[in-house]
């Protein structure tokens, strides 16, 4: 499974996708918006993305935290359970 993290500095709910991503013991590529790719070019190349964190897995675009999580939870990767 091929997962990419685009982040912005300071973003707690970034933070939080990629602590679920530890969670489900997925690895990920983790880029910085700004630093890593440019504002232009992450508008261009993922239009529907309006908010941070940006998830995409299997070239499928996810979305945020939310839609991470429901989607991990779908597919039986993250129990909503807790320990």
């Amino acid at each position: 499974m091929k997962i990419q993290i685009f982040t912005i500095p300071g973003c707690s709910y970034c933070d939080k996708v990629k602590t679920l991503m530890k969670r489900a013991k997925l690895d990920y590529d983790s880029y910085v918006v700004g630093q890593d790719i440019s504002r232009e070019t992450m508008v261009k190349r993922y239009p529907l993305a309006k908010g941070y964190p940006y998830v995409i897995i299997d070239g499928e675009p996810i979305g945020g935290l939310h839609q991470t999580a429901k989607f991990l939870l779908d597919k039986g990767l993250v129990s909503s359970r807790k320990k």
